[in-house]
Formats: structure tokens, sequence, C-alpha cells
């Protein structure tokens, strides 16, 4: 206990120590965000944030936790996933390439054994084996919760905030499953808990008004871990409920990409095309600041997260009767902010140096 807790911290205090080195190094590679009549900033920001997160958790997760072959498939991935985030903050590469990367980093954790190789039928308990389609489906949500979390980060803090709130919600979740006698979901808390303590040690140069961006080898790194932790979570557990708790804990992303696509394919608009009516544009529509925006989808993350902790708790008709409920108020909720399309622009919202 006393090693997992040493690797925490540290995973936070190396983040926190060397965000200002990747700062400069950003500046000297050139890996900057450049303002534009769309963007906010007014001067160049450094966009590597993404290499400060992987060296706070990277070396604490290899120092001080045990090295089983699932853990080296998660370090193998993160791994190509950044290098692919580091060349698109520092030259920019195209979103087909950006795409094979992300499949690849996929593709390469299969070896290591972290592919889903059955889901778990909420309504009748039965479970169902894949077969070849845990290919797919593993390479589909990998690639899906990277470029959701991608996706969503528009405001300073606004990813790093709700991917350390989706961690620790994974921890605790992986927790409760772990005191009730479930096998190997401690390597799942520890990871989780570890992800957490790096992404805080980073936020403090993150949050508004924030020293540096994520980019994309950060939004991506998160995204990439935070499905492969679901994945190993995943595959130790034959609960019923267990398929779709990964779902809500990752709810904001997911549904705000769902949005999206849904919005510009009934408006008849390219789905890849940029929009400025995602979550955070609307609610800063509707004339709260940035700081406030981002904390009030950090209230509705954490909100998900202890939903998804509460499914994880109750019988499965009781979590099926919550997950109804759950869906009606965030259809409900996000008809009155408007990430349908209702809502004007009304003032010059939040940077967006995504590309979805």
């Amino acid at each position: 206990m006393l090693k997992a807790i040493i690797g925490i911290l540290l995973a936070g205090g190396v983040a926190f120590a060397v965000t200002p080195l990747v700062i400069k190094r950003a500046f000297v590679w050139g890996a900057v965000d450049r303002p534009n009549a769309r963007k906010v900033h007014k001067g160049l920001m450094p966009r590597l944030g993404g290499l400060a997160v992987y060296l706070g958790f990277v070396p604490a997760v290899l120092l001080t936790m045990p090295h089983s072959l699932s853990v080296y498939g998660l370090l193998a991935g993160m791994t190509l996933i950044m290098l692919v985030g580091v060349a698109d903050d520092i030259r920019g590469i195209s979103p087909r390439v950006k795409l094979a990367g992300q499949v690849v980093a996929a593709v390469a954790m299969f070896p290591f054994g972290l592919h889903v190789d059955f889901i778990t039928n909420p309504f009748n308990a039965r479970i169902i084996d894949l077969a070849w389609m845990s290919v797919p489906v593993t390479v589909f949500w990998l690639v899906a919760v990277t470029n959701a979390v991608n996706l969503i980060d528009g405001l300073d803090g606004l990813a790093g905030g709700v991917s350390c709130i989706a961690a620790l919600t994974m921890a605790t979740v992986g927790w409760t499953q772990w005191r009730a006698g479930a096998t190997g979901q401690q390597e799942v808390v520890l990871l989780a808990l570890t992800l957490a303590a790096a992404v805080l040690g980073f936020l403090r140069y993150n949050f508004h008004p924030a020293r540096i961006f994520l980019g994309d080898s950060g939004s991506m790194l998160l995204g990439f871990a935070l499905a492969g932790m679901s994945i190993m979570g995943l595959t130790k557990s034959v609960t019923a409920i267990s398929v779709l708790v990964p779902l809500v804990i990752l709810g904001i992303p997911l549904l705000d990409t769902t949005f999206a696509i849904l919005r510009r394919y009934h408006k008849h608009r390219p789905i890849f095309q940029p929009d400025k009516e995602h979550l955070h544009h609307q609610l800063m529509a509707m004339g709260l600041s940035h700081r406030q925006t981002v904390l009030v989808i950090y209230g509705v993350s954490a909100l998900l997260g202890v939903s998804a902790v509460v499914l994880n708790l109750v019988s499965t008709d009781q979590a099926l009767a919550l997950l109804a409920i759950l869906a009606v108020v965030i259809i409900a909720f996000a008809n009155k902010v408007g990430v349908f399309g209702g809502i004007s622009h009304k003032r010059p919202v939040g940077r967006q140096h995504h590309r979805i």
C-alpha cells in the first residue's frame, strides 16, 4: 500500500514539476497554438501538455506497480498515441494519418491481452462471446473514446478535469468490485488513481487562465488511457451491468460527440465540420464565464460518476431503472442547453483547436 501511495504522489509531483519545462520545450519545438478569429487567446500558447502527463504517469507506474502483461500493453498503446499527438502538436498531421495512428496504437495492445472478448447482456445477464468481433469492437471503443476526449478539449482545464473525474470514478468502481471479491481490479484502481494524480499535477498550469494547453498529445493520451483502463476492468467483471458502467463514466465526452454527430447530420452538415454548438459553447452563450462553464461541466461529470458507482452497487433491475431516469434527464438537459442547435451565440466563446 505504501508503494502505491508513493507512486500516486510521484505521478502528481513529477507532472507538476516538469510542466514548466514542457512549456519551454513547446516554444522551442514550435508546438504552439496560434491566435486567430475563432480563438480567445491573444498570443502563442504552448500545446504539448500530454508530454507532462505522460512523464508523470508512466515512470510512476513502472517504478511502483506490479508489471503485468496488461500494464505493459496499456503503456505501449499510450506511448504510441502520445507520439502521434506530439507529432500533430509540433508539425500538424492530417486527420487520416492521425486516425491511422490511433488504430495502430489500439491494435498494439492486442498481443498483451488487452481486448474485449465478451460482454454481458444487462437484460438477462447472459455472457456474449464476441469471437472475431472482438477486434473491431475493441478498436472502435479505443478510437471513439480517444476522439471524444479530444473533442471536448475546447476550454482551459475542461478535458483534463473531466478525465480526472472519470479516472477517480473508475478507481472507485474498481475498488467496490475488489472489496466485493472480484479479482484483478486492484490493478485498475492503482492505474486510475495514478493517472488522476498526474492530471491534477498538470491542471495547476492548465486551469483557466491556462499557461499550457493539453494539445492533441494530451487529450488523445487521456482518452486512450481511460478507454484502455475500462477494457482492463471490463475483462475482469462479468456483472450484468458492467458493459454500461464505462459509458456512464465517460458520459460527457461520449454524449457531446454523439450530439455533435446527430446535430450535424440533422442540419445536413459534414460530420467532421467544426461548429460552435458543443456543450461548453452553449453554456457560455447562456452567459456563463469561462471558469463557470468548466465548473458546471465538472459538476455534471461528477454526477455521472456518482451514478456509475451506484449502478455498480444496486441490482440489475434498479440499475436499468436508474439508467432510464438518467437518459431522460440528459436529453432534457441537452435540449434545454441547446446542444441540439437551438441556442444562438450571443458572445464570443471558448477557443477551438479540436478537429471535429
